[in-house]
């Protein structure tokens, strides 16, 4: 039994057309699909996964970045192995073309779980991952239209992606440029494991939106830590999106848990998202009437 489901972000405006991004998710969930036919594990698959919604320039990370108030680009992501805990992130990483690599790195080939800023490029340097070498001709500014926020709130994108495999394990890995017109280093939730990203051996999930919200509540770590207290997935994803919907954030969330049951709630007008249920099912999702 196999499982996936992928998020561009929870930015999506009802007045915006979203044909390529739905193509291009589609896309990610087929190729996927095979990956895990083949047994792939789940951690490799989530990276995968993540390094095709980067490289698109489709979505709020990687190539769809978007600068931050000094015009610099910061990106942050990072991965969880469910059936070991293992984690890896990196946070204001610049100049390096997919972080969720970077994160894999920090993971596989370090004693820590995070890097941030010059130490996470100098990390990255060092491992020969790759550089971009004209950031004016590469990053698309994915998103930048979209004035996604709430009154008062700020404009955001991240994707991500859970996985359960053959083997009955799970991942989870999440990527972002971070909010729109960030302050330089800041930091939101996609980077920290328990408040962006987590998984155990229970659940998996992968949050986007205001960064801020979901790091107070822990987001993505409650999740895992509900159902493991007998809740069921739909029911702890909902009840955090409530929670952080209470104190005024905007965003939303997916997650997977063993049996392969998905769930994608959001507070946002929409939030672009695709899926493979065990029964091998695809299907892709924007908006809910």
């Amino acid at each position: 039994m196999t499982a996936l489901i992928i998020h561009g972000g929870a930015g999506a405006r009802r007045e915006r057309n979203y044909d390529a991004e739905i193509v291009h998710m589609r896309q990610v969930v087929e190729a996927m699909k095979v990956r895990l036919d083949a047994g792939d594990s789940a951690l490799d698959v989530a990276v995968a996964a993540v390094v095709m919604l980067e490289d698109s320039g489709l979505y709020v990370a990687g190539k769809g970045a978007s600068p931050n108030l000094a015009g610099a680009y910061e990106l942050d992501a990072s991965i969880m192995d469910g059936s070991t805990r293992r984690a890896g992130s990196v946070a204001a990483l610049q100049g390096f073309r997919n972080p969720v690599v970077a994160a894999r790195a920090v993971m596989d080939r370090t004693p820590h779980v995070m890097l941030v800023g010059e130490g996470a490029a100098l990390f990255a340097h060092d491992q020969a991952l790759e550089m971009i070498a004209d950031e004016a001709a590469w990053f698309t500014g994915a998103g930048k239209g979209e004035d996604n926020h709430p009154p008062g709130g700020l404009s955001h994108g991240t994707v991500g992606c859970c996985v359960l495999d053959s083997q009955g394990r799970l991942a989870a890995a999440t990527s972002t440029a971070g909010v729109f017109g960030k302050m330089p280093g800041r930091v939101g939730d996609t980077p920290i494991p328990a408040a962006g990203t987590w998984a155990d051996a229970g659940a998996a999930a992968s949050c986007t939106g205001q960064g801020e919200y979901f790091i107070r509540v822990a987001a993505a770590a409650q999740v895992a830590w509900r159902v493991a207290a007998g809740q069921s997935l739909a029911d702890a994803t909902q009840t955090v999106i409530d929670e952080i919907g209470v104190m005024g954030g905007d965003g939303g969330l997916i997650a997977l848990d063993a049996q392969g049951n998905i769930a994608a709630p959001f507070n946002s007008q929409g939030m672009k998202h695709a899926w493979l249920t065990p029964d091998g099912d695809i299907g892709v999702e924007v908006f809910r009437d």
